[in-house]
């Protein structure tokens, strides 16, 4: 079977989830305007390219399919899944990625568009932001969950959602509420256990990583420099007795002996020899490489619910040849027998950004998931 046949099994696969007869034509140019070679993958160019003798007709059935037709955009992502996951080779581990990706955009009319950190761009710049979770493998990972990020002043505008058709059961929700319910979510409709990873955006938050592990998953996640845990050998003393009035103390108690420090703190007061140079994947030039070091602590600060002293995990420390501290710092639950290029091979496991655009999958692009169905 050639590539266009290929296209087109999958097209009919896809098409069967749209409802209506009538929309398979706007998928089959959309999706193939997305396989075209374009600078811009908007309708408008795409409806030149794919339809030239007819390209204002085309553009507007094409718009119409992706901005106003009564579609499942969750089914449509179960489609690709159905597709693509048995495909994928799980023979040496799986892993869900947490990420979230910016689409650059002007104006202020587009569903979730703010002033808000763009990853595509590296900087505070006006944009949409999607919350994504997806299935990685060896071979490559696949988006499988996918939502578009209402910022709190659009969450709270009552005119500015009635206008550009937000739904009404749609509220405000953080970053990391809408991964959390995803990850639920998946796990609901049975999905495996992987461990989950996640960069720092996500990872400082302590409530994220309690509510990871109270679903049975393991994580490793980036954090930044000033989270606070105890060092190897150090822990705090037990809570103070129970005095049989009142609750029974949770907290544990600190001395001016006994003190959390800031992983930083921590990573440099380590021996050199705590640092090795770890390889862990093939670049375009040359083998990816840094040092690392890694330790057991428990995390000390933020605690949610009961105060209480934190199991043991991982502290990844990566500190590259040349800098004058290190760069990046991960708290990981993997076992504590993993051996360090383990840990360093599981944290960088995860891709850019730019790799799970939904795009690459047959998934529409931001000018579909600015419809912002729940």
């Amino acid at each position: 079977m050639n590539a266009a046949d290929r296209f087109d099994e999958y097209l009919e696969h896809l098409a069967s989830g749209l409802g209506h007869a009538d929309r398979h034509e706007g998928l089959r140019g959309y999706c193939t305007g997305l396989m075209l070679p374009l600078a811009r993958k908007s309708v408008e160019p795409m409806a030149a390219r794919v339809d030239p003798a007819h390209a204002s007709a085309r553009h507007q059935s094409l718009h119409h399919f992706v901005a106003k037709a009564d579609w499942s955009d969750p089914e449509m992502l179960l489609r690709v899944c159905q597709w693509v996951v048995p495909k994928m080779d799980f023979s040496q581990g799986g892993w869900w990625i947490i990420d979230d990706t910016g689409f650059p955009k002007k104006g202020r009319h587009s569903v979730g568009v703010a002033r808000q950190y763009c990853g595509v761009l590296g900087k505070q710049d006006n944009c949409q932001v999607a919350v994504s979770i997806s299935l990685s493998c060896g071979q490559g990972s696949l988006p499988v969950a996918w939502q578009l990020y209402l910022p709190q002043e659009w969450a709270d505008d009552v005119q500015r959602r009635a206008k550009a058709g937000v739904p009404a059961e749609l509220s405000f929700a953080t970053k990391t509420e809408i991964a959390l319910q995803q990850l639920r979510q998946l796990l609901a409709d049975g999905a495996p256990r992987h461990c989950v990873l996640a960069d720092a955006g996500y990872g400082v938050d302590n409530g994220f990583r309690q509510a990871l592990t109270d679903m049975g998953l393991q994580y490793v996640v980036g954090i930044t420099s000033a989270v606070v845990v105890w060092p190897p050998g150090i822990e705090p003393l037990p809570p103070l007795p129970y005095s049989g009035k009142g609750r029974p103390p949770v907290m544990p108690r600190r001395t001016e002996q006994l003190q959390p420090v800031s992983v930083k703190a921590l990573a440099l007061s380590l021996p050199d020899s705590s640092y090795q140079t770890i390889s862990w994947r093939e670049g375009t030039n040359q083998a990816l490489s840094e040092r690392f070091a890694a330790v057991r602590v428990r995390h000390a600060g933020g605690n949610t619910g009961k105060a209480r002293l934190r199991p043991e995990q991982w502290l990844l420390i990566e500190w590259p040849i040349g800098q004058v501290e290190p760069t990046k710092y991960y708290l990981a639950t993997l076992p504590a027998d993993t051996p360090l290029n383990q840990l360093v091979d599981t944290a960088h496991r995860k891709r850019p950004a730019k790799s799970a655009r939904p795009e690459a999958c047959g998934w529409p692009d931001a000018s579909a998931a600015a419809r912002a169905r729940p």
